[in-house]
């Protein structure tokens, strides 16, 4: 087992049941007067374990699809569920309790807070757990050792590299161990070298057993994945196992 196992005591998860599914979803946004259809009966399942690419082009609604998933918005009509959980019919509040508890999200802005340290930015999904602020703490610590960050534990966003802020991002989708991670163009703001190192910890992240999604455009990316997604005007064109590139062999 590797050194995130052990300190963790992750086991790799072998049951493949999926973890999501998607049945014909569909959304639209009204622009004006007119309707524009972005997801156009989507039909899509990922099992336990799995890291899968989601590939297209702008306007093909990859993004859509993400924040569907991500409960960040509604579809139209169709059905997700989630570790077999329907989601459907959930008001901000009771939305937000289900991100907290399934999902953790890794952006390309990183998005963490200015003003916090990396400690800080880690532990904040745990602070609306209500997890008491020691336990949170030693917590956010660990994450942070298992992305390489510990010694810079106390530093601001500021004060790191993007790829360090991006490991921070990691280490806090990390901290509340979803059931899925989600991560939107997380190399989209890194250069060559930083990005592999990144999906190189993200595969590491997987071997464990963790079910990770992975939107981008780029395709040495998508071929660090284990199965790519391609949508284009709203519809998958091809869903496809693939020999997994591994970053370790560019870092």
């Amino acid at each position: 087992m590797s050194y995130c196992g052990i300190l963790f005591g992750i086991q790799p998860n072998t049951n493949k049941t999926n973890m999501i599914e998607i049945k014909d979803l569909h959304k639209s946004y009204q622009m004006g007067s007119n309707s524009l259809h972005v997801l156009k009966g989507i039909n899509f399942s990922v099992k336990a374990g799995e890291l899968v690419a989601i590939m297209g082009s702008s306007g093909s609604g990859k993004s859509t699809l993400l924040n569907i998933l991500g409960m960040l918005d509604v579809a139209d009509s169709g059905e997700y569920k989630l570790d077999g959980v329907t989601i459907k019919d959930l008001n901000e509040t009771k939305a937000a309790k289900y991100r907290n508890k399934f999902l953790g999200f890794v952006f390309q802005s990183f998005n963490l807070i200015n003003y916090k340290t990396a400690l800080e930015n880690v532990a904040l999904p745990l602070y609306y757990q209500r997890i008491p602020r020691k336990e949170r703490q030693e917590k956010a610590l660990k994450y942070l050792e298992m992305v390489g960050l510990k010694e810079w534990s106390h530093h601001l966003p500021s004060e790191l590299s993007g790829g360090q802020n991006q490991r921070v991002a990691v280490a806090r989708a990390m901290a509340s161990e979803p059931k899925v991670i989600l991560a939107d163009e997380l190399t989209g703001a890194l250069d060559s070298t930083t990005s592999y190192e990144v999906m190189d910890l993200i595969q590491k992240i997987n071997d464990q057993g963790n079910t990770i999604l992975v939107v981008t455009h780029e395709d040495d990316i998508a071929h660090m994945c284990k199965r790519i997604v391609y949508l284009k005007d709203g519809v998958i064109i091809k869903d496809e196992k693939v020999k997994q590139v591994r970053a370790s062999e560019y870092v």
